[in-house]
C-alpha cells in the first residue's frame, strides 16, 4: 500500500492574512478558497512543485472525539526543500518573508553558510509564529 501525504493543515488566527503571505510572500498557489456557510471556510495552498499542499480554515473545528484544534503558530518544522537553498532564501527575502541566514550545523554547533549534502537551511514564520524550514536537496524531488 502506498501511504502519500498530502495536505497539512496550518493553525492560524486570520485565514485571510495568512492565505496573502503563503501566497504572495511564499509564492504558494491557491488551489481552493471555498466557502462552507456563513463562517465555516478552507483555503488550499500548494509549494511550486510539491506533493503537498497546506490547509487554512477558519469555523470549522474538528470532531472532538477524534481530534484537537492546534494552536496557530504551534506548527514547527515543516520543511520546504530546495535544490539550491541560497536561491530559495533570496527568492524568499525578496518577496518580504523574514528569514534567517542560510546555516548548517558542524563541529562547533550552528554556523551560517552551507553545509554539505542535506546540511544546510533557512528558517521562516508566518504571521502566525508557525515555524517552516527551508533546505538544500541534492536535487529536485523528480531525481531523487
Amino acid at each position: 500500500m502506498e501511504w502519500t501525504l498530502e495536505v497539512v493543515m496550518v493553525p492560524v488566527t486570520d485565514v485571510d492574512r495568512a492565505k496573502d503571505f503563503y501566497a504572495d510572500r511564499c509564492g504558494f498557489k491557491v488551489d481552493l478558497d471555498m466557502k462552507f456557510s456563513e463562517t465555516a471556510r478552507v483555503v488550499q495552498l500548494t509549494p511550486a512543485g510539491s506533493r503537498c499542499s497546506i490547509v487554512l480554515t477558519e469555523g470549522m473545528a474538528p470532531p472532538a472525539e477524534w481530534a484537537t484544534e492546534a494552536e496557530p503558530g504551534s506548527l514547527q518544522g515543516m520543511q520546504l526543500c530546495v535544490a539550491d537553498v541560497e536561491a530559495g532564501r533570496e527568492e524568499l527575502a525578496g518577496r518580504g518573508v523574514d528569514i534567517s541566514p542560510v546555516m548548517h550545523y558542524g563541529e562547533r554547533g550552528w554556523e551560517e553558510g552551507k553545509g554539505e549534502t542535506w546540511n544546510s537551511w533557512a528558517y521562516f514564520r508566518d504571521p502566525d509564529g508557525n515555524g517552516w524550514v527551508v533546505q538544500e536537496a541534492p536535487s529536485p524531488l523528480g531525481e531523487r
